[in-house]
């Protein structure tokens, strides 16, 4: 069986020309798949159309966006005219954000997430599928008796959900079709397999019918050392910068006294510490660095363990030379 791989790009200091080439050079080379973040730069939908257009067999995907700043009837309107003008090839991964930026950037009152989601996903669903709102069952939303006036390539498009939290890895597996944590220990995927299993059966689901997609950090150096600098940095700032989520999620792996060092140094202004603080341990357990040849065998360890499509962290602020290198050395094996 081929290996499956995406990629994911950074949404900051964006160069959309140039993410357009990688993700062409990446279908060429035959990765399963290129997901495009939103931030507060560049909208995602726009981009991925753009893609769309100039590239032939890879999957296109939104990762991820969030399910408050649209409605849930414009998403399911964006998704099929996107899965169309792909022909087929669009995945919608979806996030709840968190609150600064929900409200911040977006105005809108950042209340019920989880349940936010879980309608927001019963709406696309039914719409794309060709129903009426008024079959959606839900009830955030004062919804009328509206469908979609046009015919959606597919009746289902894939969704993938960003999510952490037990209550919410239970959702996915009950609702959605691939999970794509982030900063979850490899060796513990089975914990949150189990999680999607709960949620599956309440659905009559099977479990394998769910794509495990973590975003996935793979940094090929010829110095570990020097690669392990950088994870150190990535992770100090989740850790300590990103709110509780990271924090909170990695203390349940285990890791708490870790992640209480890291966050208390991040939290004093003390960002060089907080990256020396990272240990060993979770580097080990969170990312791949290293020689390229161990960088490829690590990946084939972390599918071991149940990751079927790693989503990898394309490093597009290296410029276009080791951007290219990256895709060839990490091309999925045939």
């Amino acid at each position: 069986m081929k290996e499956k791989s995406g990629l994911v790009v950074f949404w900051k200091n964006y160069d959309r020309k140039a993410v357009l080439r990688y993700a062409q050079e990446a279908d060429e080379l035959g990765y399963h798949s290129f997901w495009m973040p939103e931030g507060w730069a560049y909208e995602a939908f726009s981009l991925l159309a753009e893609i769309a257009v100039h590239t032939k067999n890879i999957q296109l995907g939104t990762g991820v966006v969030n399910v408050f700043s649209r409605s849930p009837g414009l998403m399911a309107m964006q998704a099929a005219t996107l899965d169309e003008i792909s022909e087929g090839r669009f995945l919608l991964g979806l996030g709840t954000s968190g609150a600064k930026v929900i409200e911040g950037l977006h105005g809108v009152p950042y209340k019920k997430p989880l349940t936010r989601l879980r309608q927001y996903i019963r709406v696309v669903q039914t719409l794309i599928a060709g129903g009426r709102l008024s079959d959606a069952q839900v009830d955030l939303w004062d919804l009328r008796h509206f469908k979609l006036e046009m015919t959606p390539v597919r009746d289902r498009i894939p969704i993938y959900c960003a999510c952490l939290n037990d209550k919410a890895v239970r959702m996915v597996g009950e609702l959605a079709d691939g999970w794509m944590p982030t900063f979850w220990p490899y060796e513990q995927m089975d914990r949150g397999r189990a999680l999607l299993a709960e949620g599956a059966r309440l659905s009559g689901r099977n479990v394998d019918d769910i794509t495990i997609s973590p975003f996935t950090t793979v940094i090929p150096m010829p110095d570990q050392e020097m690669s392990y600098d950088s994870a150190r940095k990535i992770l100090s700032f989740y850790i300590g910068g990103m709110g509780v989520y990271y924090h909170a999620l990695l203390s349940r792996m285990g890791f708490e006294a870790d992640c209480d060092r890291v966050r208390d140094l991040y939290t004093a202004n003390k960002r060089d510490e907080a990256a020396a603080a990272v240990s060993p341990a979770l580097l080990d357990a969170l990312v791949i660095a290293g020689e390229p040849d161990f960088c490829r065998t690590r990946l084939q360890l972390w599918r071991e363990h149940g990751v079927e499509l790693p989503i990898l962290g394309l490093p597009t602020d290296l410029g276009p030379d080791i951007c290219s290198m990256y895709l060839q050395m990490m091309a999925p094996a045939a």
